[in-house]
């Protein structure tokens, strides 16, 4: 690791007259890749336009070593009454969201079995987006049409499946390692069934987190650790941010469980709205990241008199006290239609935020000061700096996870793209590093951890 990324500095430092003598950043351009690219003197690898994997709808199990069993599989615990409904009547619709509107719109042709499957998929209580410029481009391609930029991998980089997370769960929503080098992973589950998991270095379950603890998490979201190993997980839909002990005990609530709404300090009200995602300031101060894109107008309809806006940071200091927040939901210098992931920067304290659909990123200083907008050429869906202080992003639906300079230049990628293969993600997301260095990432769509093993 450490050999890999020194040269990868060192080219950097060196500008472009190094990198002409350099391999680091000479992949071959076969015919019909795009050719690699010099952007303010940083040459970045190649990469092609790919087409997007369909979405397996965030519930999918994954047997040991990485297999993806599709929804009315046997085994696969999801739809498993029907298998011969969705091979009679759904041919050509793969993913689960696929196959859940197709057994809708077929209601009346499935069985009573798959009818009764059907009805226990679990239902989200947030209104679908209109009426809003947060909301996705309905009048434009889909989600599925997208072609997504697929950057060269760093050659001889090795993806393992190191675990196995309890079977009939659904996507891994992300990843976070503690100062013991155990891994805890957040999972989306069926009702009654834990979603927080503790695993020791050698891959070993050693702590599961119940709903006696998390409650019933309806849209398990983004998790981080903090300098005194605490947990914390986001849930979106219900709109709090839980701060869990390393012994699996709740510490703190920050929200009110199913009453979205906006945090008015003036007016003691200290509500969430679609939290995702959690960082820390170098003195223990705390960012919540708000706004998922569905915090659309008609939303107030549950929270009467919050209209303050979506998209938000709040800045909490390290007892969870109010400092301020800041705002961005809307288009411009220095603004998010939503804040899917955050991290503060350890040289500096600026906090930066993925803006995920608008592909770019966002930088504030640690008081909420704009500082710059970087617009990329992929979803920014988790941000997060490595033990040494790198930059990295996770490109969602884009399948991969990129390193990157301070200007947003991608330095190297690790991950092949959208799909459900080996090294591949229907939606990498919040990601962290074991003390080899090696890097890890959940998968919002599938139930697995990558472990992403890159070459000294």
């Amino acid at each position: 690791m450490k050999g890999y990324w020194a040269a990868i500095a060192v080219v950097a430092a060196l500008g472009i007259g190094a990198l002409a003598g350099s391999q680091l950043f000479q992949p071959s351009v076969p015919a019909g890749r795009l050719p690699i690219m010099e952007t303010d003197r940083v040459a970045e690898p190649g990469h092609v336009l790919a087409d997007t994997y369909p979405d397996t709808g965030g519930r999918a199990p994954v047997a040991h070593g990485g297999k993806v069993l599709p929804p009315g599989s046997p085994g696969s615990g999801v739809l498993a009454n029907c298998s011969g409904d969705i091979d009679r009547l759904c041919v050509g619709r793969s993913g689960l969201y696929a196959a859940r509107t197709c057994l809708t719109e077929n209601r009346a042709k499935i069985s009573t079995q798959c009818r009764a499957d059907l009805a226990a998929l679990p239902a989200s209580s947030v209104p679908p987006c209109r009426n809003s410029p947060v909301c996705d481009n309905l009048l434009g391609p889909t989600r599925e049409d997208l072609k997504r930029v697929v950057w060269d991998q760093v050659p001889g980089t090795r993806y393992v499946y190191p675990l196995d997370l309890p079977p009939g769960g659904g996507g891994a929503t992300g990843v976070a390692i503690d100062s013991k080098g155990n891994l805890w992973v957040l999972q989306r589950t069926q009702p009654g069934k834990p979603q927080l998991f503790e695993y020791d270095s050698g891959f070993n379950l050693i702590r599961t987190v119940g709903e006696d603890v998390t409650g019933r998490m309806e849209k398990a979201h983004g998790i981080k650790i903090d300098a005194d190993d605490n947990v914390w997980i986001c849930d979106a839909n219900k709109a709090v941010v839980l701060k869990i002990s390393p012994e699996g005990k709740l510490l703190l609530t920050l929200g009110i469980a199913g009453k979205r709404g906006d945090w008015d300090e003036a007016a003691g009200q200290r509500l969430l709205w679609q939290p995702l995602d959690v960082a820390f300031g170098r003195n223990g101060d705390i960012y919540i990241a708000e706004g998922h894109g569905n915090e659309s107008p008609n939303d107030t309809g549950l929270a009467p008199g919050n209209t303050i806006g979506a998209a938000r940071i709040i800045h909490l200091d390290k007892d969870a006290r109010f400092i301020n927040q800041w705002y961005g939901n809307t288009i411009g210098p220095g603004k998010f239609s939503m804040a899917h992931g955050i991290a503060v920067d350890p040289e500096n304290g600026n906090v930066w935020i993925g803006d995920r659909e608008q592909y770019r990123l966002v930088v504030y200083t640690g008081d909420g000061k704009f500082v710059k907008t970087i617009q990329m050429q992929n979803l920014m869906c988790a941000v997060a700096f490595d033990p040494g202080g790198n930059l990295w992003v996770s490109t969602g639906r884009d399948g991969q996870l990129l390193k990157l300079d301070r200007e947003g230049h991608v330095l190297a990628a690790v991950g092949r793209g959208s799909g459900i293969g080996t090294g591949q993600f229907i939606e990498a997301t919040y990601m962290a590093w074991d003390k080899a260095g090696d890097l890890y990432s959940g998968d919002t769509s599938v139930g697995r951890v990558t472990e992403m093993i890159i070459p000294n």
